[in-house]
């Protein structure tokens, strides 16, 4: 059985800093009730860090009915009556924070951060320049009490424009008994800055900042990978009038029901069901499917993705801010907020890690002298050294940035996992069990095979296959309609058709009566026979319905129904096999039919007349033999199975609501071969992960040993703490590469 799921709504994450200002709110619509109460945009909240000091801020306020937290936009809803949200608003202001209220979602309100600053690039320059000024200064100039004033003046102005917000939170965080990255840097540039080494200080906190703001840009480029499709989608679509003019509309004021025109070329603006023209859509941008996609009349279009060639009209069935895209972005940036198990790992120990690194600095401050000969001051300056080095960030930063980057690199490929637990849980699968119709197979009939059984010329085989042409085109029987579809040549007019319920159906053509029924029909008609029972059981075998056309002379051609195995599913399913994972399909069908689509897809083990329920134990059986097991299935019958299996997995293009919001992974374009690629995605992230803390706790251990028992200089500390961040940053974001080469 799965875990359930996290109940807090927070993505572990970096260290506690000022971050370039992200996308005000998630963009569009939610896959689940919206965010309720007073919603506020933090700009330095953007990981687990600051959501918890935000978190240990708003304990003691009485009243709070809920807190939900959107890292990735920075945004804070708050679920209190007013009184109490305006305790909450000052609580986090205490902490350094500035909250900006925004407009509730579906207002019509700005959803644009205009009032945010900027990234603060110019500041950091002058910064930097102003402690390389200082460091000159005490390096080139005569060691008088003028220059010296002149170097810790300079030093102080670099330290106040590249510090001042750490040294706000900072003291924040002491005054609370926090100890944060903002903590130890205050401390560290501060201690240096008393005990003389004002210009180290200041190049320490310059560089500091310049390396934070690069890391953040990384960061940032991880957690938008997916949203830079909706910025794809046009802001403007255009709208047929009442008087039967195109208006071009902003996308927000367009309505549900309106009929909009998208010209070859285009992208789509909206989703909707195309009302006129054929077309070919490149949909990429939601399904991952490489190839062009052919649409006609009655067909679904998604928002953002390419008219490649004829001009179509379609009739808008989702608003903008809940399109298919917007609402895959906003379970992937609801996914960044569920804790994989390695991420709490990680958590865990960085909470035991920085107080215990925090403790062995001031025993090197204070035992340094005795026990290794070492000045005051030079224990106290590899004690400052120490806590520069201990900062946590490369560590706790190494998952969280991996993970979203695994989840972005999968949403590319169409494949919406809606945690990172899941993505997580995925490399761990065994076997799989795979639901049949519409799963395996296309999940509509189609008509495979026909015979005359009259001996005669081609005249006669073409006159039979008009007659059955005409009587299946009369019918609404979806085997009727596969028979119809799969005839070539004109119907003849029929006369005096009449529906036989449960058997087939009859009519006259050119003044004679033919029926075109079932096995049943024809039993029933005393036209069976042991040849046609034969030639019935060749069919029946192979998993095929087969419908009969006779005239009172006897049974005249066999038409043979099937629903056919996708062209993807044999390579999925080879594809699971070499990844060590066994499939399995379980089905409502009749057994044999099972069988002949599971031995068609190369599948070893096929069970059938299986009911919801039954399916729900078929699951508990395979994880009893197998371990972790995985269910794929599209339909409400499946919904069961797959909240039973270790990991569900919906096929989204033709799969029910019920089933989508019972799985953990959906496949936007039904194509099977996407699981095995989400199981090698899943064991490359975990490859990564653990990469990452294996580089971060390495280089941190070296540069320990080098700051107590060598000869290291801040300088090299914060080479050292932020050169493995921005390390393990660009390592986790490798898996990006994952979400645009199909072949990996």
């Amino acid at each position: 059985m799965k875990p359930p799921p996290s109940s807090a709504a927070c993505a572990p994450g970096c260290c506690g800093h000022d971050h370039p200002p992200g996308p005000v709110e998630s963009p569009g619509g939610d896959t689940g009730p919206a965010p309720r109460g007073a919603r506020y945009r933090i700009a330095a909240m953007d990981c687990a860090a600051e959501e918890s000091e935000i978190r240990r801020a708003l304990d003691p306020i009485a009243g709070i009915r809920g807190l939900t937290f959107q890292l990735g936009p920075r945004v804070l809803a708050i679920d209190a009556d007013p009184p109490v949200v305006t305790q909450a608003v000052a609580a986090i202001r205490r902490c350094g924070f500035d909250p900006v209220p925004l407009a509730a979602p579906g207002t019509g309100g700005d959803t644009h951060d205009h009032g945010a600053p900027g990234d603060g690039t110019g500041r950091l320059v002058a910064a930097l320049g102003l402690a390389a000024a200082a460091e000159g200064i005490g390096f080139f100039l005569p060691d008088t009490p003028g220059f010296q004033a002149l170097g810790l003046a300079v030093a102080a102005a670099a330290i106040g424009l590249s510090g001042f917000s750490v040294y706000r939170k900072g003291i924040a965080a002491l005054a609370q008994g926090r100890l944060n990255i903002n903590a130890l840097m205050t401390v560290a540039v501060t201690g240096a800055f008393v005990i003389g080494q004002w210009p180290e200080a200041a190049m320490v906190m310059a560089l500091y900042a310049i390396a934070e703001a690069i890391e953040a840009r990384a960061v940032d480029r991880a957690r938008n990978a997916i949203q830079g499709l909706l910025a794809m989608a046009p802001e403007e679509a255009a709208v047929r009038q009442p008087d039967g003019r195109w208006l071009d509309t902003p996308v927000a004021r367009v309505a549900l029901g309106s009929v909009v025109q998208v010209r070859p070329g285009e992208r789509v603006p909206m989703d909707g069901t195309i009302t006129a023209g054929t077309t070919t859509i490149n949909q990429a941008p939601v399904t991952g499917e490489s190839l062009p996609v052919d649409k006609a009349v009655g067909d679904p279009v998604f928002a953002s993705t390419i008219n490649a060639t004829g001009s179509i009209e379609l009739r808008v069935t989702a608003l903008a801010s809940q399109s298919t895209l917007a609402r895959i972005i906003h379970a992937v940036e609801t996914a960044q907020a569920s804790r994989a198990p390695t991420q709490g790992f990680v958590d865990r120990f960085a909470a035991v890690y920085t107080p215990a690194v925090f403790a062995v600095a001031v025993l090197t401050a204070l035992g340094g002298p005795w026990l290794f000969g070492w000045t005051a001051m030079t224990a106290v300056y590899k004690a400052l050294v120490l806590l520069v080095i201990a900062c946590p960030c490369a560590l706790v930063i190494s998952t969280p940035v991996t993970i979203v980057s695994g989840l972005a690199a999968a949403a590319r490929r169409g494949i919406l996992v809606k945690g990172g637990i899941h993505l997580e849980n995925a490399r761990h699968l065994r076997a799989i069990a795979l639901d049949k119709t519409g799963t395996i197979t296309e999940g509509r009939p189609r008509l495979v095979d026909w015979s005359p059984l009259v001996a005669g010329a081609d005249a006669e085989a073409s006159r039979l296959e008009q007659v059955a042409a005409a009587l299946a085109a009369h019918s609404d029987h979806p085997v009727s309609r596969a028979i119809a579809a799969g005839l070539s040549p004109d119907p003849a007019p029929v006369r005096n058709f009449t529906a036989l319920p449960g058997r087939g159906v009859q009519g006259e053509i050119d003044g004679e009566t033919f029926v075109l029924g079932n096995h049943r029909l024809m039993e029933e008609r005393g036209q069976c026979s042991p040849g046609l029972e034969a030639r019935l059981k060749i069919h029946e075998d192979a998993g095929r319905s087969v419908t009969m056309l006779a005239s009172p002379a006897g049974v005249l051609a066999l038409f043979a129904v099937a629903d056919t195995i996708k062209a993807s599913s044999r390579e999925a399913v080879t594809g699971l096999k070499a990844l060590g994972i066994v499939p399995v399909m379980l089905s409502g069908d009749n057994q044999a039919t099972a069988s002949a689509i599971a031995q068609e897809a190369g599948i070893g083990e096929a069970r059938g007349n299986l009911l919801p329920q039954d399916k729900l134990e078929a699951i508990r059986s395979l994880q009893q033999r197998h371990g972790s097991v995985a269910m794929t299935g599209d339909g409400i019958n499946d919904a069961p199975a797959l909240a039973q299996a270790d990991l569900g997995v919906a096929m989204g293009a033709a799969g029910t609501d019920i089933a989508m919001e019972a799985a953990d992974v959906v496949v936007m374009n039904d194509d099977l071969r996407r699981i095995p690629e989400l199981v090698r995605l899943s064991r490359a992230t975990h490859a990564v992960l653990w990469q990452n803390i294996a580089l971060a706790l390495s280089i941190k251990a070296v540069f320990l040993v080098l700051a107590v028992f060598g000869d290291a200089s801040m300088w090299m500390a914060v080479f050292a703490d932020m050169g493995a961040s921005l390390l393990v940053v660009f390592n986790g974001m490798r898996l990006l590469r994952q979400g645009r080469d199909s072949t990996r």
